[in-house]
């Protein structure tokens, strides 16, 4: 009982000294105890003792902040990457997704749990101490292995150190567990963060476009529709009424659909947009945009996010002068803060990839028309058509990637601005140049080293009639845009903008080539798994 009773009242000593420490009256801790005391209650005193007592919180630590040994225990949570066992010691590599290289943890080798192995998930607890290696500047000297979630050898499918890249794409769901993709995850996410710091610190203002529209943005016709009628039955799918109400035609009745018209996944939040740097002058969208085009190059997807400023009272000036100051700033964001991910990728997938990032901060972009890049591009061909996969190159061209990339990596070495391109094959939307009859209008592409093109542009066409007649041209129909042509018709303003698209940032940064590795689920034509 005398032991009892000292430890009460060092008990009470210790929770007085801590309030009088935190400013807080002890008074009812003690007044609790010492009534507990006083009538003899012994089971009372236990109780409150008990409940009185702090329970020690030991901190988590992020292995990406793992970087000096600590005053007291921490906890560090993750996945086994590797366990070696050495005589009375074990080697744990855990990795919690904040880094690349995580962190080793030593342990006795009867601390080792038999569930221990690649891919389970683990509680560690012990000290950060510094590293007896050069790999890292600490380690966990562990005295506690909780294995919380089992991982079996014989069926974990990235059991094997090395796995290709097509093959990762067909478990997307365990993926992101490797090197590469989680390196892949860190960069985009810092890249979404550095694109809306710039536009933010810009004074842009942020605007979420709708992600299901009745129009057709590019009038290209690569649009998946959205519908709720039953489509397994095809018998049961309404129909348009002949004109004298006595039977059906061929036609679905569009009306009896959701929206009461055809609508569809939008390909670029832009017309939106316009809308709203109409009203709030300076603006961007950054969402997930659609496009059923049936391509299985390593440069599209179906579904990918776009990066679309729109700037009143602009012109295309200054659209390439953003679109540089924002690229600019984006990447040397990420040379700041994504270091280890970056030497990661230099090392195994593009040696020259710091250079050409570094390249990209510090010096100016080209600015080149098209009429002069599709001269050089004829110069440079004509000296040997066969080393070219399309040789015929004049105006009115669509520059193909391996053009694009020529002048980018050959020609100029530089990011490369191409502006002024022909009318027949820019979308709708975009200002005709008045100095030239109408044959080009004012639009641009960005081409940049290693991927082509990146960032596409223009003023867009504040004249009414010229618009309208534009669309009557390509067989739009004004009705469908009406909303769209009342910009022009109160208060239009010259104005421009332009779209990035994310996933191809994301792969000329990492410097991988294939765009599937750029996004968590990559959708494309015959293929939307998971």
């Amino acid at each position: 009982m005398f032991v009892l009773k000292q430890f009460c009242s060092s008990a009470v000593v210790v929770m007085w000294l801590a309030t009088l420490r935190s400013g807080k009256p002890a008074a009812a801790f003690a007044t609790r105890s010492l009534t507990g005391r006083n009538q003899g209650n012994r089971s009372g005193m236990m109780s409150t003792i008990g409940a009185s007592i702090p329970t020690q919180i030991i901190p988590r630590v992020k292995t990406s902040d793992a970087k000096e040994p600590s005053d007291g225990p921490v906890q560090v949570k993750g996945w086994v990457r590797t366990l070696r066992k050495q005589k009375t010691l074990a080697f744990v590599e855990v990795n919690d997704g904040s880094n690349l290289g995580g962190i080793q943890c030593v342990l006795s080798f009867e601390g080792i749990d038999e569930a221990t192995r690649k891919g389970c998930a683990v509680v560690m607890e012990g000290l950060l101490v510094k590293s007896q290696g050069g790999k890292q500047a600490v380690e966990l000297t562990a005295t506690k292995l909780k294995v919380v979630g089992d991982c079996p050898g014989k069926t974990y499918p990235l059991a094997k150190k090395r796995h290709s890249l097509e093959y990762l794409r067909t478990i997307a769901h365990l993926r992101p567990r490797t090197n590469t993709i989680a390196a892949v995850a860190r960069v985009r996410s810092q890249l979404a963060g550095g694109i809306h710091s710039f536009f933010q610190q810009s004074g842009f203002v942020y605007v979420q476009t709708p992600l299901i529209t009745a129009s057709d943005c590019e009038g290209a016709g690569e649009l998946f529709r959205v519908t709720t009628l039953d489509l397994d039955r095809v018998s049961n799918l309404p129909l348009v009424r002949t004109e004298d109400g006595n039977g059906d035609t061929d036609e679905i009745d569009q009306s009896q659909d959701f929206f009461g018209k055809p609508a569809y996944l939008t390909v670029s939040g832009q017309l939106g947009g316009e809308t709203y740097a109409s009203a709030l002058g300076d603006i961007y969208t950054f969402g997930p945009t659609f496009r059923a085009e049936n391509s299985q190059t390593t440069r599209h997807l179906a579904e990918f996010h776009m990066v679309e400023p729109e700037m009143a009272f602009a012109d295309l000036d200054a659209a390439m002068e953003n679109a540089e100051q924002m690229l600019k700033f984006v990447v040397k964001h990420i040379l700041t803060n994504c270091d280890e991910d970056l030497q990661f990728f230099s090392k195994f997938y593009d040696k020259g990839l710091l250079e050409r990032l570094k390249k990209l901060v510090s010096r100016p972009f080209v600015r080149v028309s098209y009429r002069e890049a599709i001269r050089y591009l004829q110069e440079e061909i004509a000296k040997d058509p066969s080393a070219w996969q399309f040789p015929d190159v004049e105006f009115g061209t669509d520059l193909s990637t391996e053009h694009e990339r020529w002048l980018a990596e050959t020609k100029f070495e530089s990011c490369v601005f191409v502006y002024n391109y022909p009318k027949k094959i820019k979308a709708f939307y975009m200002r005709d140049n008045d100095d030239d009859d109408g044959e080009t209008v004012n639009a641009m592409d960005l081409l940049v080293p290693g991927v082509g093109e990146l960032v596409g542009g223009s003023q867009r066409e504040e004249r009414l009639d010229v618009l309208l007649a534009k669309m009557d041209e390509l067989g739009l129909d004004p009705d469908d845009y009406w909303w769209y042509l009342d910009l022009r018709r109160f208060g239009s303003v010259p104005h421009a903008g332009y779209g990035l698209g994310f996933e191809r940032l994301v792969t000329y940064v990492c410097g991988i080539e294939n765009i599937r590795e750029a996004i968590a689920f990559p959708r494309y034509p015959g293929h939307a798994e998971f």
